[in-house]
């Protein structure tokens, strides 16, 4: 009779801890997936503000020499990311296939001019810093004019601003849910030995002695949990890569370095914590408040 209860006790402990385990694997993925989200946002927005050019429409009078030298100093800038050097040959081609036919035959002249594109880093494409840039360059002698998309500048910025706070929010607001749905599953796997941590703590055994087993078994489920979210998450992103590869998702070794160490130190952090609390609860109640 003794042995059925055991073996019984014993599947009811397996049942409880595969529980606790797929709660937090659960719950780590979807936060893995709002960090993905996040991490991958800053770097989508990072692209798109790498596509900011300003162009420098160049004097008719510049010699080769001082455009080459002009370009070297252009790539020593710390706001450059890449330049483009376009002749105003090159530029009158251009011209000419949008407009389908040669209008510098039509004229006679070649109006256009020699231009250099500056594409800048992410860092710089802020409205404030890319005109201090073009007002710079405006006042240089080898330039004829100085041209940007200050609405698309203003745009960018702004509404990249705004996804990133919302995405802030709702990191924030599902990260909350996660450590309360975290804390939840171990505070219950922690009440079900209730009675055991009330007798180890009536025979003598320190506080600190009680709450070691507990903290190293629920760090244990953490990083189980953590090791099936971060299983979960590479298979999505697998398929998420074979669907956008444009967002090149496997060959971005920081952000999956960051996305994995996050999950494992959010699993260790939560569980740690949740499971020395839990267990402080029931080692301060009396004997007769744990049947409540």
């Amino acid at each position: 009779m003794s042995s059925k209860f055991d073996s019984y006790q014993k599947r009811r402990l397996r049942s409880s801890y595969f529980s606790v385990v797929i709660s937090i694997a659960l719950v780590l993925f979807m936060a893995g997936v709002l960090g993905l989200i996040l991490l991958k946002s800053g770097s989508l927005a990072n692209q798109l503000k790498e596509e900011v050019a300003v162009t420098l429409y160049l004097k008719d009078d510049v010699s080769k020499e001082q455009i080459e030298n002009l370009r070297e100093s252009l790539l020593k800038e710390d706001f450059t990311r890449q330049i483009v050097f376009i002749s105003k040959e090159e530029a009158a081609k251009f011209y000419s296939k949008d407009l389908g036919e040669d209008f510098v035959s039509y004229l006679g002249t070649n109006p256009l001019k020699n231009s250099i594109d500056i594409y800048l880093k992410a860092d710089f494409v802020a409205p404030e810093k890319v005109k201090e840039i073009s007002d710079r360059f405006q006042k240089n002698a080898f330039v004829f004019e100085v041209s940007y998309d200050d609405i698309l500048v203003n745009s960018l910025t702004k509404n990249i601003r705004k996804i990133s706070f919302w995405l802030l929010i709702a990191c924030a607001f599902f990260g909350l849910i996660a450590i309360l749905l975290i804390n939840s599953s171990i505070r219950l796997s922690i009440y079900s030995k209730r009675f055991n941590i009330k007798t180890m703590q009536m025979v003598g055994a320190t506080k600190s002695f009680i709450r070691r087993p507990f903290i190293w078994d629920g760090i244990r489920l953490g990083m189980l949990g953590a090791l099936l979210a971060l299983g979960g998450l590479a298979v999505a992103i697998y398929f998420i890569d074979q669907k956008i590869s444009s967002l090149q998702l496997l060959t971005d070794y920081l952000t999956l370095t960051y996305l994995g160490l996050g999950v494992v130190a959010v699993a260790f952090i939560i569980t740690w914590l949740s499971t020395f609390f839990a267990t402080q609860r029931f080692l301060n109640l009396q004997t007769d408040e744990l049947y409540y």
